[in-house]
């Protein structure tokens, strides 16, 4: 049983998904054109998002988000670039002042290019939604590599592989599982035009205790589009699939998620 969300939302940071991610648990995104001049320090880059998602499956419900992203890239190994992201994202329904169907994503994770075109990535992803998948808590922390598989500018395609120690808490009397995991993730960017971009996000986990039954995937389609300066409009939608999902839960769940953000 493990966490999808994500709010991939978990996806999402492959690395395990949920989830999700995004949720893909670690879904640190690597966006570097030239690894031959990269300057000693990057400045901080930030953005807020807020919007509407409308759920299905678990619950049926219309939510309010909102979502924080700060990464900052710096010289690393063999000076390569060294990304550090943070991200954290909130999605609740409130009816006559009572919150429901709350939701809470944060992700910390860096990503260390190792040449051209290869990655070292680790981080850590912390998810509560008791009433949405009855995580109370759950923790994933993740290890792997990725690969820039194509990049000509307009069109990237990427994929991750690594393990994942995951603990999760329920919030009913189900007992706490903690355990390892193998987790796969694939992405691909188009850049439609200057101004907009269509991404697609899939990742899997399998417990390395019973991969044949134990497993998750989520998958993510999505556009931006930049209506001002620094200002971007998102729509998406996310498909997570639990083979095994904490006891009274169904498998499947859908977002669809509108955001317009501010790029500072």
């Amino acid at each position: 049983m493990k966490n999808i969300t994500l709010s991939l939302i978990t996806l999402l940071s492959l690395s395990s998904m949920l989830q999700a991610q995004e949720v893909a648990v670690t879904d640190v995104e690597a966006k570097y054109s030239n690894n031959n001049s990269v300057e000693a320090s990057e400045n901080l880059k930030q953005s807020i998002n807020l919007g509407f998602s409308s759920t299905t499956g678990n619950t049926d419900t219309l939510n309010l988000n909102g979502r924080y992203d700060a990464s900052i890239t710096t010289i690393g190994y063999k000076n390569n670039p060294l990304k550090i992201a943070f991200d954290a994202s909130a999605f609740f329904t409130e009816n006559n002042s009572v919150k429901s169907n709350e939701e809470f994503i944060v992700n910390l994770g860096m990503e260390q290019n190792y040449n051209q075109d290869w990655l070292i990535y680790a981080g850590t992803t912390w998810l509560r939604n008791p009433d949405f998948r009855n995580y109370n808590n759950k923790i994933a922390i993740n290890l792997g590599v990725g690969k820039e598989l194509f990049n000509n500018g307009k069109h990237k395609f990427v994929a991750k592989l690594g393990t994942s120690y995951n603990i999760e808490d329920y919030s009913n009397n189900q007992e706490t599982e903690k355990f390892g995991a193998l987790n796969e993730y694939l992405e691909y960017n188009n850049q439609l035009n200057k101004i907009s971009n269509l991404y697609v996000k899939a990742g899997a986990m399998q417990n390395f205790d019973d991969m044949k039954e134990d497993y998750q995937a989520v998958g993510v389609l999505g556009v931006n589009f930049s209506v001002g300066e620094n200002i971007k409009l998102s729509i998406e939608e996310e498909i997570a699939y639990d083979n095994l999902p904490p006891v009274g839960f169904k498998k499947t769940d859908t977002k669809s998620i509108v955001r317009l953000g501010y790029d500072f």
